[in-house]
């Protein structure tokens, strides 16, 4: 089933970004949503429904919840749909709100992982959800799909369940866990459900209702693409490839790391195959292609659906669903993404080709945000998975598919990428000349890469961008500097984020505009030994800022990297790679970014140590820490306030305030700005200079 892009699929969860609409109230009634009570079904003149969702995220009917997609969709279809919002998974009555639906239950954890909803990288739990109203946590059990899937099997023993959302998505097939430091069964034996609808799913789930209504059973729906199902019996599946067996993955990490290339490698719609993985006694799981992705007037069509781009109303007293806030006056212009970051799980998901709605699609949305009571002029965003890329990477994609033996930009971009951003600044053009618009923000990931690669000399869209669509601050992911590390995560070079911040500061500086480059860093990715982890602290240190919180690398399931960290190796070479994983050592790691932080003192003490980096404690201008552990807090890292590196009135400290006591413009993870020159040769920079790291507090 459909669910928007998830970029906490590798990062904790986002909070809502400054001047977001907060607890924005409903003005629409209950009607204007799918019924969500016997009572509001009732008022429809629906006896028995045709299909119950199920979903682990509160009803929000806004396009950017897969679960508001998915029910439009089938709505549009003649189907009657109703909606369970997480239920308690102790109360079996509380599925059973409808009582048995025609074809089926429809089940999904939310737009997030119940696991990665739940608990940090450290494996704390979460005390807040996003997604709950009033923002509690604790709403929705651990593998909410397996334990809503099972509790509806108890209740209902025949009735079809089909799962999908991101949690059925990517853990279709034998997949390592986390939580558990183990692998596990695809979802679909443990959940006892009898589909998976992964990817994006408004075409197989029309399909699959089609065919139930029809009157086929469920177990018949082996030919759907974009579906995975069990079998005892492979006499009528044709044209597949055989992975490693469950005995044999659980039993040997390079035969796991096998499989999962060869399941990458299956993840386009065009040119994958059909998969088949063997479980004890007889029983096979069978991966049907991925479904095509949809056209542009398909997409279009989806999101003109009749949304009531807010909450249910029956959460107004909980204060709304916090979620809605990140997306409420924000635009999805596409779908796919060609970047393939390792440690994203977007290319298992949505595939690697790009699909854009249509200009007339966007405007048309953008006019009835405008319209809204609440609409203060602001557009917060408009992207996807990778903001800047509006349609495949190539023309061979779209009859031949993406290319299984190279990728469209890692290391270096693929002759055959066509970097083009008129389409995309075009649009946004049009978007700011709206009535009631005053400003079009771009706050989804930039691809500084495609950026560098688009043949324009003028640099026109990144002007564009520069002018028009920074609110002071541009936060692209670099994630590292050490080009080893951003060979293992398939990022370009750090010599590429160079050239970028030099341009995007060149533009600044000709426009007039003192606006900054916010990177997102990250810490214990496989490849990183101490080493590249004192080489990105070393760069944290000549960008002058201190980073407030550091993302550890999070092993979400079906990633490149999260393969690699389970196996040690590379699925894509077999090649071996270093991977922190004690505790202790990504402790070091991520102690190593935050060195000013007094805190962290012994742990970066002790890293340089092991390192044989000593000559990074001391009081010269480029240590990291002085030789003596510092007595208060302060920030420097280390030196009495006032003293030390010269950053004074510029540097954050871990309190949130900058040195001179103001609130620091940054939110989770510090500020950097452009880099110059002069800082990336070793020198010292200078406080608040021309391309100084954080601004200073207004």
């Amino acid at each position: 089933m459909s669910k928007k892009p998830a970029p906490q699929s590798h990062r904790s969860p986002k909070r809502p970004e400054k001047g977001a609409p907060k607890n924005t109230r409903p003005s629409l009634p209950a009607s204007a949503f799918l019924p969500t009570t016997r009572a509001e079904a009732d008022a429809r003149g629906w006896g028995q429904l045709d299909f119950v969702y199920v979903s682990g995220d509160a009803y929000v009917d806004h396009p950017s919840f897969g679960s508001a997609i998915i029910t439009r969709v089938l709505e549009s279809h003649g189907y009657k749909v109703g909606f369970i919002a997480q239920p308690d998974w102790n109360d079996p009555e509380s599925i059973a709100v409808f009582g048995e639906p025609r074809l089926g239950f429809l089940v999904s954890a939310g737009n997030m992982d119940s696991m990665v909803n739940h608990y940090t990288v450290n494996k704390k739990r979460r005390h807040d959800d996003a997604y709950t109203p009033g923002g509690k946590g604790g709403a929705r059990p651990n593998h909410a799909a397996v334990v809503y899937s099972n509790l509806i099997r108890r209740t209902f023993k025949e009735t079809p369940i089909i799962l999908g959302g991101i949690e059925a998505s990517l853990r279709r097939l034998a997949h390592y866990d986390y939580w558990s430091d183990s692998l596990k069964r695809s979802i679909l034996l443990d959940s006892g459900a009898d589909l998976i609808s992964y990817g994006m799913g408004e075409r197989s789930i029309v399909e699959i209702a089609d065919a139930l209504a029809a009157g086929l059973s469920v177990s018949d729906l082996t030919f759907i693409d974009g579906t995975v199902f069990r079998t005892r019996s492979l006499e009528h599946v044709v044209d597949y490839e055989m992975l490693p067996s469950w005995e044999e993955v659980s039993g040997d990490k390079r035969a796991f790391a096998e499989s999962f290339a060869t399941q990458y490698r299956a993840s386009d719609p065009v040119c994958g195959s059909r998969l088949v993985e063997a479980y004890p006694h007889g029983v096979y799981v069978v991966q049907n292609p991925p479904a095509a992705p949809l056209t542009q007037n398909e997409m279009d069509a989806v999101y003109r659906l009749p949304y009531a781009r807010t909450w249910h109303p029956s959460y107004d007293e909980a204060g709304g669903v916090p979620a809605l806030s990140e997306v409420k006056f924000s635009l999805t212009s596409c779908r796919g993404c060609f970047g393939e970051c390792a440690f994203c799980a977007l290319t298992f998901h949505q595939g690697r080709i790009v699909t854009g709605r249509s200009h007339e699609s966007l405007l048309d949305e953008a006019r009835v945000m405008t319209a809204d009571p609440e609409f203060k002029g602001y557009i917060h965003d408009v992207g996807g998975p990778t903001a800047n890329f509006r349609g495949p990477a190539c023309a061979k994609q779209r009859t031949r598919g993406a290319c299984t033996d190279r990728r469209c930009l890692g290391t270096k971009p693929c002759p055959a990428m066509k970097a083009d951003h008129r389409d995309y600044a075009g649009l946004l053009s049009k978007l700011r000349k709206l009535p009631g618009v005053k400003k079009v923000f771009v706050r989804s990931g930039i691809r500084f890469d495609y950026v560098m690669a688009d043949p324009d000399p003028d640099r026109t869209f990144l002007r564009e961008l520069v002018e028009h669509h920074v609110s002071g601050q541009l936060r692209v992911a670099p994630e590292h500097v050490s080009d080893t590390v951003l060979a293992a995560m398939g990022k370009p070079p750090r010599a590429v984020y160079d050239a970028f911040c030099d341009a995007f500061e060149e533009i600044n500086h000709e426009t007039g505009k003192k606006q900054f480059v916010v990177p997102y860093l990250m810490s214990s990715h496989p490849g990183s030994t101490l080493a590249e982890a004192i080489e990105l602290a070393e760069y944290v240190r000549d960008m002058g800022f201190n980073p407030e919180q550091v993302q550890d690398f999070y092993p979400t399931p079906s990633t490149i990297s999260t393969c690699m960290y389970y196996t040690g190796l590379d699925p894509l070479t077999m090649e071996p790679i270093y991977v922190p994983k004690t505790p202790h050592e990504k402790a070091l790691q991520r102690a190593l970014i935050q060195y000013r932080n007094p805190d962290n003192y012994d742990l970066v003490r002790e890293a340089l140590t092991k390192a044989g980096r000593t000559d990074l404690i001391g009081w010269d201008k480029q240590c990291l820490i002085r030789p003596i552990r510092p007595k208060k807090r302060d920030a420097d890292g280390g030196a009495t306030k006032g003293k030390g590196r010269g950053n004074k009135g510029r540097a954050s400290s871990s309190n949130g305030k900058n040195a001179k006591g103001r609130a620091s413009s940054e939110r989770s993870r510090g500020a950097g700005g452009a880099t110059p020159k002069s800082q990336r040769q070793g020198k010292p920079p200078k406080a608040n200079g021309r391309k100084g790291g954080i601004r200073k507090g207004r």
